[in-house]
C-alpha cells in the first residue's frame, strides 16, 4: 500500500485565531471580513504586518510590510496587536483534536502538521472523504478553517495544501506531479528559498518542470550537495517519514528563544556556538557519538525550518558540531529575522569507527579530543561555566581571550 501523508494548514492561523478569540468575547464582526491586520507597534517604523485579511490582500497589503505603509494604502485599516499566548493555546486544541484520530502527528510549525494517514485508513475509509468532513469539522468546533493537502509523502502534501485557498481539499499524487506541480514557477517548490530562486532563475530554472529535468552536474557547481536533493524534490521525491513526539528517535537537543527577533549572521553563529558546546558537552558525558547534526529555526511568523546531515563519521567534538552547525544555517536561512534556534543530534552510537582523510592532521585531532576531556573534566567539578570557549568571552578592557 502506498503511504498517505496529510498537512493540515491553518488558514491565515493569526487573524482567524484572532478573530475566534473576539468573536467569543462578544465582538459584533468578523474581522476575517474587513480591512483587518495582524502587526505590531503601529507607533514604530519597525511595526511589521505579520497576517492580513483577504480583503487586505486584494488592495495588495503583504505580509512582513510596514504598518505605516499599509496605511497608505487603505486608511481604514484595523491593526489588532498579536497575542502568542492565544496562538500557542488555539494551536495546542488543533493538534490536541486531531490526537483524537492518530497519534502520528509530526507538528511541523504553530499553525501546520503532518498526518500519517497510511495506519488509519481502514479505519477511517478514503483519504479524501476524511479530508472533507475532518476540515469542516475544524471549522464547526475550532471555528476556523484549515487546508489539506494529501500525497504520497510529506513534500507532496505540503505543495497541495499550498494550492488554492482558503477552506480546501488538494492532492498532489506522484501520478499526478508532473500535471499538477511541474508547471509551477520555480519558487512554488517547497524547500526552494528566497535566495535560492534568483539563483535558479540565473541558470534557466523558471519553472518546477525546469529543475526536475536540470543536469546535475551543472547543479552541483551552484548548490553541491543541495543539488540532489532540489532535483528529487522537482520530481516528487521527498521525505515520507512523519514523525511524531512519541515516536522520535532518542536523541540530544537544545533550543534557545531569543529575548529579540535577530536578523545577524555573526549574533546568530555565536548562539549556535553557545547550544553546540552544550550538546557536545552532553553528548561526551554520556559517552555517545552524534551519527547526525540538525539545526532548527523558527522565525519571527512562527515558520519553523529543519535541515540535518548524515555525518561520514558519528563525533562528539565541539568544534565538529559546530562546523556542521553552521553549514546547516547557511543552507536554511533565508535571511529572515530569527526567534529560536537549535540542535539536535541523532543516531547516537557508543562507539566512533573513524574513517580518516588524506588531508587530515590526526594528531590535531588526538589532542583535540584529550582537550575536550581535560574542559569536561573541570567543569564537571566546578561547574559548567568554570572554563568558556574563547568566541563566548565578551571582550572589554578588563576581559582576557
Amino acid at each position: 500500500m502506498k503511504k498517505i501523508i496529510m498537512h493540515i494548514d491553518v488558514n491565515n492561523a493569526f487573524l482567524s485565531w484572532t478573530a475566534v478569540d473576539l468573536l467569543n468575547k462578544g465582538y459584533k464582526y468578523d474581522i476575517r471580513n474587513s480591512y483587518a491586520v495582524i502587526g505590531g507597534d503601529e507607533s514604530k517604523r519597525s511595526g511589521v504586518v505579520l497576517a492580513r485579511s483577504t480583503l487586505c490582500k486584494k488592495i495588495g497589503i503583504t505580509t512582513g510590510e510596514p504598518l505605516y505603509l499599509a496605511r497608505k494604502k487603505c486608511p481604514v485599516l484595523k491593526v489588532y496587536p498579536p497575542n502568542y499566548k492565544l496562538y500557542e493555546e488555539m494551536s495546542n486544541k488543533l493538534f490536541q483534536f486531531l490526537g483524537k484520530y492518530t497519534p502520528d502527528i509530526e507538528v511541523y510549525s504553530i499553525d501546520e502538521c503532518f498526518i500519517n494517514y497510511t495506519k488509519v485508513k481502514k479505519l477511517y475509509g478514503d483519504e479524501i472523504a476524511f479530508a472533507y468532513k475532518l476540515k469542516e469539522k475544524i471549522k464547526k468546533e475550532l471555528g476556523f478553517t484549515v487546508n489539506i493537502g494529501i500525497g504520497n509523502n510529506k513534500l507532496c502534501a505540503k505543495m497541495a495544501s499550498d494550492f488554492k485557498k482558503p477552506d480546501m481539499v488538494h492532492t498532489l499524487y506522484m501520478e499526478e506531479v508532473e500535471r499538477k506541480m511541474w508547471p509551477l514557477p520555480i519558487e512554488n517548490l517547497f524547500g526552494i528559498g528566497r535566495k535560492t530562486a534568483p539563483k535558479m532563475r540565473e541558470l534557466g530554472i523558471n519553472t518546477i518542470y525546469d529543475l526536475a529535468h536540470a543536469d546535475f552536474q551543472k547543479m552541483y557547481k551552484y548548490f553541491k550537495n543541495q543539488a540532489g536533493k532540489y532535483i528529487e524534490a522537482a520530481n516528487g521525491i521527498g521525505d515520507d517519514e512523519v514523525i511524531s513526539e512519541e515516536s522520535a528517535p532518542k536523541g540530544i537537543s537544545k533550543s534557545t528563544t531569543l529575548p529579540r527577533d535577530i536578523a545577524n549572521k555573526q549574533e546568530l553563529y555565536k548562539v549556535l556556538e553557545k547550544i553546540a558546546s552544550n550538546v557536545a558537552y552532553l553528548l561526551r558525558a554520556e559517552k555517545k557519538y552524534a551519527g547526525v547534526v540538525a539545526v532548527i529555526v523558527r522565525d519571527k511568523y512562527f515558520n519553523n525550518k529543519t535541515h540535518q546531515q548524515k555525518l561520514k563519521n558519528p563525533t562528539n567534538l565541539t568544534n565538529d558540531i559546530i562546523k556542521v552547525a553552521k553549514k546547516l544555517f547557511d543552507e536554511v536561512w533565508e535571511d529572515e529575522p530569527i526567534r529560536l534556534i537549535g540542535i539536535r543530534l541523532d543516531n547516537l552510537t557508543d562507539n566512533c569507527p573513524y574513517q580518516m582523510s588524506l588531508f587530515e592532521d590526526i594528531e590535531k585531532r588526538e589532542k583535540e579530543e584529550k582537550l575536550e576531556k581535560i574542559v569536561d573534566d573541570i567543569n564537571q567539578k566546578f561547574g559548567e561555566k568554570a572554563v568558556k570557549r574563547a568566541s563566548f568571552v565578551k571582550k572589554n578592557n578588563n576581559d582576557v581571550v
